[in-house]
């Protein structure tokens, strides 16, 4: 199968074109290399079935020809940063929404009908119900980044339905692991190698939220395109527990063999503008197809810490 990836540079997309390649796949990335690495995927140049294609997705007016003779499209190419919408409006709608309409549209003039796409956790804003099932809402996200990959969403089941194309779409929590260049564990690792002795915690620390590491996500992705065959498939994907920014703050201090580090709060009950304090997706429609995750959150968090030490 000839599939196509869109930020296959980045922190999952390198995985999830490592695994493909590993099944014998062709692939194709599609990355400008924006917040992605080249590094990440270098390993593979000399490989036949692999090719590079270095394009901005969110030029406007966009048809590129990369997508000709594909049979798939995992669709990932965004900004990841949410925090970044507070003081930077236009990234999400030009990165998240626009490149995702240019994508479709790229589809559609090559007649490739199946696209896989990540969305988020942060489309269901602060769900009442916890676990938050798939047919949760009416959605209503409170960051920027989750309003415009909701309305990636809507494209894409809009798409599928007019043009006949199909579709998965994984409403991710928070994934973690080797290649991570952001997020609350990279931070924390920088901000400890800088000072050892003290850590400052957005927030009150109690914030809690699902964990899953790439390699739990990776498998999840595959499983849900093999095992699913609706024209719009939406799965959440994460772990069946949580955990709080105190207790990875504690895990990284321990992984890095540092002890008593004094915590700092900056108070209030989140870190950000648009961060949603709790969360906890239910798993159990994709469970119910036969998938589970190996690790849980504090496995998930360990495991990451470990993997960054070596790389970071």
């Amino acid at each position: 199968m000839k599939c196509i990836v869109t930020g296959g540079a980045g922190f999952i997309g390198s995985h999830l074109t490592d695994r493909l390649l590993e099944e014998g796949h062709e692939v194709t990335v599609v990355d400008n290399l924006s917040g992605g690495q080249f590094r990440f995927i270098e390993h593979h140049v000399t490989n036949p079935e692999f090719s590079f294609v270095n394009e901005d997705l969110a030029r406007d007016g966009l048809i590129s020809s990369a997508f000709e003779g594909a049979d798939m499209v995992y669709h990932l190419a965004a900004n990841p940063d949410v925090r970044s919408g507070v003081t930077d409006t236009r990234t999400p709608l030009t990165q998240n929404t626009i490149a995702t309409f240019n994508v479709l549209e790229s589809m559609r003039a090559a007649g490739v009908r199946k696209i896989a796409f990540t969305s988020t956790s942060t489309v269901y804003g602060e769900a009442e119900v916890i676990p938050t099932p798939e047919n949760y809402g009416p959605l209503m996200p409170i960051s920027l980044y989750g309003a415009s990959k909701l309305a990636c969403e809507a494209m894409i089941s809009a798409y599928c339905h007019t043009f006949d194309m199909q579709s998965w779409i994984y409403r991710f929590a928070n994934i973690i692991g080797s290649r991570g260049t952001h997020g609350v564990i990279f931070d924390f690792i920088g901000r400890l190698r800088k000072d050892p002795s003290k850590l400052t915690i957005l927030g009150n620390g109690r914030q809690s939220k699902s964990y899953l590491h790439i390699s739990d996500c990776v498998d999840g992705m595959l499983f849900a395109v093999r095992n699913s065959n609706a024209p719009v498939n939406i799965f959440n994907i994460g772990s069946d527990d949580r955990f709080d920014v105190t207790g990875i703050a504690r895990a990284v201090a321990s992984e890095m063999g540092l002890e008593n580090v004094e915590f700092e709060y900056t108070g209030g009950d989140r870190g950000w503008k648009g961060d949603v304090p709790f969360m906890t997706l239910s798993i159990a429609k994709l469970k119910a197809l036969g998938w589970k995750p190996v690790h849980n959150s504090e496995e998930s968090v360990r495991l990451c810490v470990r993997e960054l030490l070596r790389e970071v």
